[in-house]
């Protein structure tokens, strides 16, 4: 155990450092991290062998809940609901007919069974969430006809169609007696009731004074992520689908906290697609690929260039898409890590006794996101598809969250210039705003003649400073003993390259000015130059 997190903690460590790097090679980072895997792995350079299927089963399964519930929470509705339905059929018929259309392709060209060929058909059926999310952020595509959205929102609804195929498969396979219509409704029907019900009680909990802290908040969605897995599971329904309902749900909300939400599961959902890729580089054995590696071209090259268009083009065709939308949506089919999770799934269920399967689907998976994945900006160029009057991020509930506003707040008092005025008597700078004023406990959201009162406090909106790289915050509490004790920050002498701005005074925050008096015990946040 200890081992394996040594080894883990020092790839993502590894990774994270080169992050900023990987961004700028022009092929997908999630390919790097499948590389760097195999280069840690039995036939690489540090020659470790690994083959624990069930903890690398457990551990991408775990991550991809929490890539799942923030693909979920990162869609916007709004600007998503021109093409719900299509992007729906899409993530549905469109992951059957895939499905389908595999299957008999295996069974006649690769000479398998129907039912090994159902298998290999269900577990690759999917669009990867984790890879169209990333190279759509990375690369700042903007699609023309909101066509990422529509890729946005297969990628991230449909998987739950591809994993109960998977189910269903196994059952033949294993030649179990298996119900598939009752399987497909309790699945959809309780992972549906499960996602919105236990989304919305987090939004109305969250909405209400109950958790003190903000950290209380990211700790209460985290039980939330695992409860809208786990429950709808023990009661026979699709935990992917309710956790990605559930996070359609709370990412939507007007949810004050939102901000701080977004920042850690970004971080979390990187560190889990980086963990995922480099885990199943490592587990496979680059040397066992040659047998399969045929096949896999042939599978890959079916699927991208006839399977997905056919699918694609049926789905589509109803609506009237432009042709250059249909090829884009086609070529944007990439295979990724829940295609390779559900292989995992089967290996481990006995169900490829007679096909090497999780390589097979891993070589898949490695040539669609190295070759339509590095393509894909390219193409979408070649079809004129990119909109460059439109930002990526809208697609996102969190484009409000990375926006450069800031807003602070400043308290009237009877010394205060703004006193008695009216808010077009004050001169301001142009990117300055008062957005609100907050007095005596009532919201006023202010016009020109709204005059200031002493006790106002006034909610400015002005834009975020962004170049941080050239000062860093410290602190310095000021003992008994301290020089600057009991001495205005006018009276002492200090670096010209700092500058105090906060005071933490017991439970007070203080903005300082020249006049301020420094106490004992005094917390001193300063910016350094």
């Amino acid at each position: 155990m200890n081992e394996s997190l040594l080894l883990i903690g020092s790839v993502i460590f590894i990774c994270i450092l080169l992050d900023k790097y990987i961004k700028k090679i022009p092929v997908p980072s999630l390919l790097i991290f499948i590389l760097i895997g195999m280069l840690f792995g039995e036939n690489g350079i540090f020659r470790i062998v690994y083959n624990d299927y069930e903890a690398v089963n457990l551990t991408c399964s775990v991550s991809l809940i929490f890539i799942m519930f923030y693909g979920g929470f990162g869609t916007n509705i709004k600007t998503a609901r021109p093409i719900i339905i299509p992007s729906v059929l899409l993530s549905t018929i469109g992951v059957v007919m895939t499905a389908g259309l595999v299957c008999l392709f295996c069974n006649i060209a690769l000479k398998l069974t129907l039912t090994e060929s159902f298998l290999i058909g269900s577990v690759i059926a999917s669009t990867d969430a984790a890879s169209v999310f990333n190279i759509l952020r990375n690369k700042k595509l903007s699609l023309k006809y909101r066509t990422d959205s529509m890729l946005e929102m297969e990628s991230g609804s449909n998987d739950p169609v591809s994993y109960m195929l998977t189910i269903i498969a196994i059952a033949l396979l294993g030649n179990e007696k298996i119900a598939v219509i009752p399987l497909l409704f309790s699945q959809l029907v309780i992972g549906i009731i499960c996602g919105l019900f236990i989304g919305q009680a987090a939004v109305k909990i969250m909405q209400r004074p109950l958790l003190p802290s903000q950290e209380s908040h990211t700790v209460f969605i985290f039980s939330i992520i695992i409860l809208a897995y786990a429950l709808p599971s023990v009661l026979g329904g699709n935990g992917y689908l309710s956790i990605y309902l559930c996070g359609i749900t709370i990412g939507n909300a007007n949810l004050s906290q939102k901000k701080y939400l977004v920042h850690f599961f970004d971080s979390l959902t990187h560190i889990a697609q980086v963990l995922i890729f480099f885990l199943l580089g490592l587990l496979v054995t680059p040397v066992n690929l040659s047998s399969v590696f045929l096949p896999s071209i042939a599978v890959m090259t079916f699927i991208t260039f006839v399977a997905r268009p056919l699918a694609v083009l049926a789905v589509l065709l109803p609506f009237r898409p432009q042709i250059n939308q249909i090829i884009l949506v086609s070529w944007s089919g990439l295979r990724g890590a829940a295609s390779i999770v559900f292989a995992i799934m089967a290996t481990l269920s006995f169900a490829d006794q007679t096909y090497d399967l999780y390589n097979l689907v891993f070589c898949i998976v490695l040539l669609s996101v190295a070759i339509q994945g590095s393509t894909l900006p390219y193409i979408a160029k070649k079809l004129n598809m990119i909109d460059n009057d439109f930002d990526i991020k809208r697609t996102f509930t969190d484009y409000q969250e990375e926006s450069d506003i800031s807003f602070i707040k400043l308290r009237v008092n009877k010394f205060h210039p703004w006193l008695n005025k009216n808010l077009r008597q004050i001169k301001m700078p142009p990117d300055l705003l008062v957005a609100m004023i907050i007095r005596n406990n009532t919201v006023i959201i202010p016009d020109g003649n709204t005059k200031i009162l002493i006790n106002d406090m006034i909610v400015v909106a002005a834009r975020e400073f962004e170049d941080r790289d050239h000062f860093v915050l410290s602190e310095t509490i000021v003992d008994k003993n301290h020089n600057w004790s009991k001495r205005s920050l006018a009276d002492i002498d200090k670096d010209k390259s700092e500058r105090i701005i906060l005071i933490k005074r017991g439970s007070q925050t203080i903005i300082p000015s020249g006049r301020t008096v420094l106490e004992p015990d005094d917390i001193l946040v300063m910016v350094n130059i």
